[in-house]
């Protein structure tokens, strides 16, 4: 296999039924509205055909969805992205021994039979090969014109700032800005920016531009104040954090069972970045003939990777509530990996072995967020908007546009609005309390998972996928009830601390004597009209 397939320039379709699968494609950049429909014979090998068959049946229900309004398309938009990315995740590039027996078959053929032409040559040798024919002719085209079987160029996925830096240096850039208002300051982007390149626990040195992007990502907004500036969080953000931390306290008070839940992943390659090396040992045949080792053994790469789910309280991980599987992706966010339905079945497992009447908190994920039902937006059609409200019980006068209808949805919209989570554990007697965004410091569990993958770094020696997952149940035994009180401790602390600093901020300000104004959209309540 060795075809990678771009979503912008190639659409892959294929008709699937009983008896034959048709394959086609459609080229945006080439064809014009009237689109031709070429059937794939050898442009695509038999394991490719197959993955792609595979591939659709798979994504097929959302595929064939008929509606043609924005959302649909949208959704069909990423379904096709993710199918590409599955699709080349799965497929290689063709290597240099590849090109080099491609071209060894080119001049034995050409020899044979002068009078071939590329096409028919590439037809044969695909045959033969198995590679397929748009590769077969690409590799003969580019060995004419340079002479040479050049290695395949891998395309170098280069990480955003936002993606570089963990959820632990995100929380040690805002304490940053949170501790010049704890000091009187008003922060600027410049003094940030000093105050973090200094810091020896943040090894990410930023820019002005990357630290903007990373303060952006964290939910804070560029303020000013006269002819000066400061960097202050959104306010939906500070009113979030606010009843968030409100309500933990009245639940504690309550003395109700309190569980946090998150997830995380464990690469087979996982082990510590230094270790103790003995420099008189020059190679393993200098070892041997020392008796000595050669050190540790290092993995060639980050290797297979595990997706973990668990959840804890104060009293420890939960028995039996660990979640562990391989990934099956090859994308950087171990979130692509979970989705609605898997999350949900693992929730549904662990309730029962929870307390009564206890409390589950978990961040806003998406597969922890699917929504109990859709609600009209305006990019549904009028009819399907009457309709949604008049099965709620609403009446109203006909004639009436658009507008006015979903001014209604908007009226009784908080009433329906809610996760199929939440609504589920509400049914067995529990609830869920959600973390404000970018906030991991409030879940202790994200200390407790960080202690099991050290442990798995500690004593990772043969970076085996097997291997790590006895490591990573071991790691989950060691961390001890004990330890999980101080790591609960820990987070009600940071608790205190968010709760201080709300007043602080706008106390500095009004000392200051300025108003504070917002350079930034604070509100999404009309974006969310557009989409689901």
């Amino acid at each position: 296999m060795e075809q990678r397939l771009s979503i912008r320039v190639i659409r892959v379709f294929t008709c699937v039924s009983r008896y034959q699968s048709l394959i086609v494609f459609k080229d945006f950049d080439h064809l014009g509205p009237n689109e031709i429909l070429k059937k794939r014979s050898s442009n695509f090998n038999h394991t490719e055909v197959d993955l792609l068959q595979s591939l659709m049946t798979k994504y097929w229900d959302q595929l064939e969805n008929k509606k043609s309004d924005t959302q649909t398309w949208k959704q069909k938009n990423a379904c096709w992205e993710k199918l590409t990315d599955e699709f080349n995740s799965q497929n290689s590039l063709v290597g240099s021994s590849q090109k080099q027996m491609i071209i060894n078959l080119y001049k034995t053929k050409i020899t044979q039979n002068a009078e071939l032409k590329i096409k028919e040559l590439a037809q044969i040798i695909s045959t033969e090969t198995g590679i397929g024919q748009n590769s077969v002719q690409k590799t003969i085209s580019d060995y004419k014109n340079t002479g040479v079987v050049k290695s395949p160029n891998r395309k170098k996925i280069r990480l955003t700032i936002k993606e570089k830096i963990d959820d632990f240096e995100k929380n040690a850039v805002r304490r940053k800005v949170h501790n010049f208002w704890f000091k009187g300051e008003v922060p600027t982007l410049d003094k940030i920016l000093k105050s973090v390149n200094e810091e020896e626990d943040i090894s990410t040195t930023f820019s002005r531009t990357n630290l903007y992007r990373v303060l952006k990502s964290l939910n804070f907004v560029y303020s000013k104040r006269g002819r000066n500036s400061a960097l202050i969080e959104r306010n939906d953000i500070v009113i979030w954090r606010s009843k968030y931390l409100k309500t933990i306290r009245k639940y504690r008070d309550e003395g109700r069972t309190i569980y946090y839940t998150d997830e995380t992943w464990v690469n087979a390659g996982e082990c510590t970045s230094k270790t103790w090396v003995d420099q008189t040992v020059k190679h393993s045949r200098d070892a041997f003939l020392k008796e000595l080792t050669a050190g540790a053994k290092n993995p060639t790469g980050k290797g297979k990777r595990l997706i973990v789910v668990h959840i804890g309280s104060e009293r420890g991980f939960v028995h039996k509530g660990l979640l562990s599987f391989e990934s099956k992706k090859n994308s950087l966010d171990y979130h692509d990996e979970m989705n609605g339905d898997t999350y949900f079945d693992w929730l549904k497992n662990v309730l029962p072995l929870l307390d009564d009447n206890c409390i589950i908190v978990m961040d806003n994920a998406s597969y922890h967020s699917v929504k109990s039902e859709k609600f009209p937006t305006l990019a549904w059609k009028k009819c399907d908007i009457e309709k949604w409200l008049e099965e709620k019980g609403e009446t109203f006068v006909r004639p009436i546009n658009k507008p006015r209808l979903m001014e209604l949805v908007n009226k009784i919209k908080p009433q329906y609005n809610s996760y199929m989570i939440d609504e589920y554990v509400k049914l067995q007697g529990k609830e869920v309390l959600r973390l404000p965004p970018y906030h991991c410091e409030l879940n202790p569990i994200e200390l407790a998972l960080a202690f099991v993958k050290k442990h798995v770094k500690m004593n990772n020696s043969t970076f085996k996928l097997a291997d790590v997952h006895k490591l990573l149940h071991e790691g989950v035994e060691k961390c001890t009830p004990e330890m999980w009180k101080n790591f609960v401790h820990h987070t009600q602390k940071e608790e205190a601390r968010f709760w201080e600093i709300d007043f602080v901020v706008y106390d500095v300000l009004e000392r200051m004597g300025s108003l504070v104004m917002s350079c930034g959209d604070t509100s999404n309540s009309e974006s969310e009209e557009y989409s689901d």
